[in-house]
């Protein structure tokens, strides 16, 4: 039995009651419900007038092809064509995919390649330019404010120079001194509420500091690191060379940022400003540069500053990050505006003809502490310019001077070793004399929290400070592996958790925990 509309066997079957005739259920009910009548008679019908019809379960005929055995190999010869089809067009897309990648290839090895020779040229561009600022002095173009230029000296017209011949400084304003009381206030009110920070490094651990990496910044012909620095926050290091670089260095990376070439002689002293957009650079060719961090994460040179006559032996960057300081051989000290590159003082002892060997801010930035090539230890009130107070008892010159954190203490390394002095009862109250007479201490730091000091010599070695009359303990000796016996530089990474230390050969050396470096990276 046929349905009346499609003429096949229906699977849902239905009767009219009026005509008696035999439809697929979902047929029927949709003609219904478009014209309401019967598709054949054409009588009205509604759905009340379909009766279901229970039949058993109806197999399909098998379609003509498939009821022998030419049909179904036809059928399958179909199928067989159809497949290969899809098969070759296939095909043909992966070999245009291919064509396309191949393509793409070549792009990319022809813009390696130019890629490549840009570089190359950029590098010899900058090497000319390095070349050629160490052969012809740097022409002063833009003027800082009416008088200063960025180069550090004055307009020869605008130039006013005093009775004895020097130049004339504007001075340290009120405005100035104003900024500096207000930051030392600030500073000092932080200091009396400042704990030590629960993630400092233990005495345990600086007991297992062992070193973990050595890394090559500088050149071989020259080698020898004089001097670094640490921006905390993002656990960079500047390091100053024999090599007349300076280089940053990305620590958790292990990258070198960018290499600092322009200064004609060795970089005795490196400092960080400007949460690490800037570094300070001095040199014995007697000049200081200020660096700025750019875009493409070099640092290019924003001021030449001239206003010494001799090396330039220490910089040291005040806490407002907006002054900064440089001592020379020439036995003065300047103070620059770190924005313009203005030297706001010029001041020189005219009782000592000694040249400046080292110098560093007090934590609260109105005082500054210098060492002189003849042994003292000058304390001078930055706001007067006036020397306050100075230390002798050492022999040979001051090589470093470093401040702890609650500015109690002030710790000097010269020939004879490590002196501790009493700056609120001005007075030495502590010697270390580690090294024989023919091995000077080169370097002096504490920690950023006031809990370690490190000196460095012929080793480096590690003391838990102490108050004035209580023993300070020797923590931990690390040995100079550099084999010069040197070890020039040094400075504790953030928290103790390193130490970062230079010696006169080329490479950066990090001392720590063993196993804290891979946990880090």
């Amino acid at each position: 039995m046929n349905c009346s509309i499609s003429g096949e066997v229906p699977e849902d079957p239905v009767v009219s009651k009026k005509s008696g005739l035999l439809y697929e259920k979902r047929l029927i009910e949709r003609h219904i419900s478009d014209y309401g009548k019967c598709p054949v008679t054409g009588e009205p019908l509604t759905a009340d007038d379909i009766i279901p019809v229970k039949t058993g379960k109806i197999v399909k005929p098998r379609p003509v092809q498939a009821a022998s055995i030419p049909g179904m190999l036809g059928m399958f010869q179909i199928e067989w064509d159809g497949l290969m089809l899809s098969n070759f067009a296939l095909e043909q897309q992966l070999h245009t995919a291919r064509q396309e990648l191949s393509h793409a290839l070549y792009q990319h090895d022809a813009a390696c390649r130019v890629i490549a020779r840009l570089k190359k040229e950029r590098d010899e561009a900058r090497g000319l330019l390095a070349q050629a600022e160490r052969q012809i002095p740097m022409a002063a173009t833009t003027a800082v404010g009416a008088t200063a230029l960025s180069n550090g000296k004055r307009a020869a017209e605008d130039e006013e120079m005093g009775p004895d011949g020097k130049k004339i400084r504007p001075g340290i304003s009120n405005s100035v001194i104003e900024t500096l009381t207000e930051c030392n206030a600030a500073l000092s009110q932080q200091r009396k509420k400042r704990q030590i920070p629960a993630t400092l490094a233990s005495v345990d651990a600086l007991e297992r500091y062992t070193q973990l990496n050595s890394y090559p910044l500088h050149k071989t012909n020259k080698p020898g690191i004089l001097s670094l620095d640490i921006h905390y926050p993002k656990d960079l290091i500047a390091t100053g060379g024999v090599d007349s670089n300076a280089v940053v260095f990305d620590r958790p990376s292990g990258q070198i940022i960018s290499t600092l070439s322009g200064h004609s002689k060795r970089v005795t002293s490196v400092k960080f400003a400007s949460e690490g957009e800037l570094v300070v650079s001095g040199s014995a060719d007697k000049t200081v540069r200020v660096w700025q961090s750019s875009e493409n994460g070099n640092y290019d040179c924003r001021h030449v500053l001239k206003d010494h006559t001799a090396e330039v032996q220490a910089v040291t960057v005040h806490a407002t990050n907006n002054y900064f300081v440089t001592a020379s051989l020439d036995s003065t000290w300047c103070f620059y505006d770190l924005a313009s590159g203005l030297c706001l003082a010029q001041v020189a002892d005219a009782t000592e003809s000694e040249g400046y060997t080292s110098a560093a801010f007090h934590p609260d930035g109105l005082i500054l502490g210098t060492g002189t090539s003849g042994s003292l230890v000058k304390i001078w009130d930055v706001k007067s310019q006036a020397n306050v107070a100075r230390f002798d008892g050492h022999v040979g010159p001051v090589t470093a001077i470093s401040f702890s954190e609650n500015g109690y203490f002030l710790a000097t390394a010269a020939h004879d070793g490590v002196k501790l002095w009493d700056l609120r009862k001005l007075k030495n109250f502590r010697n270390f004399s580690l090294y024989d007479e023919n091995t000077p201490t080169q370097s002096v730091q504490f920690d950023h929290s006031g809990s370690y000091l490190a000196l460095g010599g012929s080793d480096i070695r590690v003391f838990q400070v102490a108050s004035v009359k209580a023993e300070w303990n020797h923590i931990k000796t690390l040995p100079d592996l550099s084999g010069t016996g040197k070890a020039t530089c040094l400075k504790f990474g953030p928290d103790a958790k390193y130490i970062a230390v230079g010696s006169m050969d080329r490479n950066l050396r990090i001392f720590g925990l063993p196993g804290e470096d891979q946990m880090e990276s």
